[in-house]
């Protein structure tokens, strides 16, 4: 890739200034706004919907999974705590890469971000509409058709509730920063304690007995575990997307990163034991909605089951809401370098926010949570976030040898050590998702190869700024 096509970050970081007329972003997010903004867009399915098909895997030694993904995860953040502390930019992963991997590069980690932003956000509506269920069920002991809460691939005609979180999740996110940001963060800690309250029953029924044998797969069942829980951390890169709203972002989003990762990893551990201690692995291991029915079987009654199920709708309406968030700035980004169309970097001069991408996102992510069945993509969802990660640990690399002299806020320990590792341990989660993932994958990428040279590459600005610059000395020689 020619030097013409890496953009610095100081470029980044100047085109991203506040005050651009049409373009700019509030600075309205403190600290603790972040780290409930990251515990928004990770604690959601993987944990309440998702743990059954992880314990399935691994059994009791999902503990072990959840430990070894969140390693892959740990190893990551500190990459994007260094970069989304140097670039304070709303473009996350997309806009490391541009800055030290190339245009080429940045277009497709920015192609898998749509891939993994849009099937979570479609995945996570519809286990809110499973959830809506269980609510309802345990509240007024109705629920909803089939036929209006599931598509047809499930039995089902349309998924509506799956459409309503999301489209109530683009009402907040078109009235400005400031109200997503403190329904985030009402949610977050609603749904923290949620958990919280559910470890407490939950380990009040613990038998040791229940955890053995604790690795009935052995290592395959492990590594397989390992895969399924990574989908569980997915979305802590998306504070990195939140760093022209933050008020401090090179302090801020580093610290943000990492404590959202040390405080899930450890609700996720306890979580798991809490569950397959009080009534073992093969009770939880495929059982939908497994934390109701937990709860449901130790208290002996659906009260406490409802509480769950009410924790887990307004934790999955979290998710929602900061992924949706994550992939406008993600868009907007992309935008304004030429590489998307333009209607994605507009900015409502009321709102501050960008109205027309908010609702573009909305419609086109609803579409598939409301009728196509997703379980199929979500392998190919983990290796496209796997492979964007990968790009953040390099792109670490190329930026230390390029800009010794940028200001980081925070430094990757041990480097080259720990990116080399994080890049090793995404490599191993991705060649565990499978030969069928890998190919849908390889078509995905060829994809976007292909839009980026119809479309993106023509319409590149900075390509557009470079042949101006280039064309000058030949003008003035004439």
């Amino acid at each position: 890739m020619p030097a013409s096509r890496i953009k610095s970050p100081a470029l980044l970081v100047a085109e991203s200034g506040a005050d651009r007329a049409g373009h700019g972003l509030k600075r309205t997010m403190g600290l603790f706004h972040l780290v409930c903004f990251g515990v928004g867009a990770i604690v959601g399915t993987g944990i309440f919907v998702g743990l059954s098909d992880s314990v399935a895997q691994a059994g009791p030694a999902v503990v072990v999974s959840f430990v070894l993904a969140a390693i892959t995860c740990v190893l990551t953040a500190f990459a994007f705590a260094e970069l989304g502390g140097a670039i304070p930019v709303s473009g996350s992963s997309y806009s490391f890469a541009y800055a030290g991997l190339g245009e080429t590069t940045a277009f497709l980690v920015g192609w898998c971000l749509l891939l993994e932003y849009g099937v979570s956000v479609s995945a996570v509506a519809v286990g809110w509409s499973q959830y809506v269920n269980e609510l309802l069920d345990s509240l007024l002991g109705v629920r909803i058709p089939a036929a209006l809460s599931a598509g047809p691939g499930e039995g089902g005609a349309v998924n509506l509730p799956a459409v309503l979180v999301i489209a109530m999740a683009a009402v907040l996110l078109v009235r400005g920063v400031r109200e997503s940001a403190r329904a985030t963060a009402a949610m977050a800690v609603l749904k923290l304690a949620v958990l919280v309250a559910f470890c407490a029953i939950g380990f009040t029924a613990f038998r040791a007995g229940h955890l053995t044998p604790f690795s009935p797969a052995g290592l395959g069942g492990i590594g397989a575990g390992t895969t399924a829980a990574f989908f569980s951390y997915i979305g802590f890169d998306a504070i990195t997307t939140a760093g022209e709203e933050a008020r401090n972002p090179r302090r801020d989003v580093p610290v943000a990163i990492l404590v959202c990762i040390g405080l899930i990893t450890l609700l996720y551990c306890a979580v798991a034991l809490a569950a397959i201690g009080a009534i073992g692995g093969d009770e939880v291991g495929g059982r939908p909605a497994a934390l109701s029915y937990v709860v449901n079987e130790v208290t002996g009654s659906a009260i406490g089951g409802g509480v769950v199920a009410f924790g887990a709708v307004v934790a999955i309406a979290s998710v929602v809401l900061a992924v949706m968030y994550g992939q406008t700035r993600i868009l907007l980004s992309m935008s304004r370098d030429g590489l998307v169309p333009p209607v994605f970097e507009k900015v409502s001069p009321r709102t501050a926010t960008p109205v027309a991408g908010t609702l573009i996102v909305a419609v086109v992510f609803a579409l598939p949570a409301a009728f196509a069945p997703l379980d199929a993509v979500v392998d190919l969802c983990t290796i496209g976030t796997l492979a964007t990660m990968a790009a953040v640990n390099v792109a670490v690399l190329a930026l230390r040898r390029r800009e010794p002299g940028l200001a980081r806020t925070f430094r990757v320990p041990l480097s080259p050590v720990t990116p080399l590792l994080g890049v090793a341990c995404c490599l191993y989660l991705m060649y565990e998702t499978g030969p069928d993932t890998w190919l849908q994958f390889a078509v995905f990428l060829a994809a976007g190869l292909g839009v980026y040279l119809l479309y993106g590459r023509r319409a590149s600005r900075l390509a557009a700024v470079t042949a101006t610059d280039a064309a000058e000395p030949v003008r003035q020689a004439v």
